[in-house]
């Protein structure tokens, strides 16, 4: 018996993969673009959810649909909430009348970023940008729905699709011999494919198994830089597959100023994933290596 699987933000950097991940058999991605379902009517939501899939319920709904673009939140904060928020509220309410699970996808930008340490997923939340007081809003939204529910935070994604910071290195580094780069801002980068094979390995056992766990994880690949070094391991990697590179200058976030404030720390504790679905991230500079193949290729012997 094949099962269906909802999937949002199809068109998104995390649903792209999660439309070519690998699925156990027996369940296959059904997956929905933003002009495909209009995130700001709950109405649309709870039709979609109920409707299920040629005749049958989902097993699962995945939201990976969001409102992502953090600068422009604090002047359009009403868009934030409501594909933020309001529209996980709305998935929550109707996947606890259909009875299934639902896996929310959410953001180290819950966290202020004020201390040192990876961030556990228990730790105290204090968003300081509107688009993680909205992430917020929604992990709040699904866990008050009474959903059986896997809110997956996440950091710093990339992929060969999409804008993202590995792309605009590759870009800028096309055309500049140096670049500045922010060097105060620590995490761990995120490819998408490894973030989809990660919600893959949950949603199945929560569409299997009701008493798979339920609740808040984290996920990132394994490892810590900021951006600086990101981006010069981006042009080494890159140079090593004749493609562009560039000297990265280390500047601080001041020298930098964003509409919207960041977290200094956005590193993410891998414990409870690792616990309760047995996920152990890859290094972050194994990840970059295979997103970098797919945009260049192979590095050259």
């Amino acid at each position: 018996m094949i099962r269906a699987v909802l999937v949002t933000g199809a068109s998104g950097q995390l649903g792209i993969e999660l439309g070519r991940a690998c699925w156990p058999e027996g369940l296959v991605p059904v997956t929905m673009t933003r002009t495909q379902l209009n995130l700001d009517d709950p109405k649309a939501i709870t039709g979609l959810v109920a409707g299920g899939h040629e005749s049958s319920p989902f097993a699962a709904v995945i939201n990976a649909a969001a409102y992502t673009a953090v600068d422009k939140a604090e002047s359009e904060q009403t868009a934030a909430w409501r594909a933020n928020a309001l529209a996980p509220a709305a998935f929550g309410q109707a996947c606890v009348a259909m009875g299934v699970p639902l896996i929310q996808v959410s953001t180290d930008y819950v966290f202020p970023g004020d201390r040192g340490g990876a961030w556990e997923v228990g730790d105290a939340t204090d968003p300081i940008n509107v688009y993680g007081a909205s992430k917020l809003g929604g992990e709040l939204a699904v866990r008050a729905s009474g959903a059986r529910h896997a809110i997956v935070r996440t950091a710093w994604v990339v992929s060969a699709h999409g804008h993202n910071f590995v792309k605009t290195m590759l870009r800028v580094g096309a055309e500049h011999e140096t670049l500045s780069v922010v060097a105060d801002q620590r995490g761990s980068p995120t490819a998408a494919s490894d973030l989809a094979a990660a919600l893959v390995t949950i949603t199945a056992r929560m569409a299997s198994d009701p008493a798979s766990p339920s609740g808040t994880y984290h996920f990132s690949n394994a490892g810590a830089t900021d951006w600086a070094g990101f981006a010069s391991e981006v042009f080494r990697q890159s140079a090593a597959r004749g493609g562009p590179s560039a000297q990265v200058i280390p500047i601080t976030t001041a020298d930098y100023p964003t509409p919207a404030r960041r977290p200094a720390n956005s590193l993410l504790s891998h414990r409870a994933i690792e616990a309760d679905y047995g996920i152990a991230p890859r290094p972050w500079t194994e990840a970059l290596s295979d997103i970098l193949d797919e945009l260049i290729g192979e590095p050259t012997p």
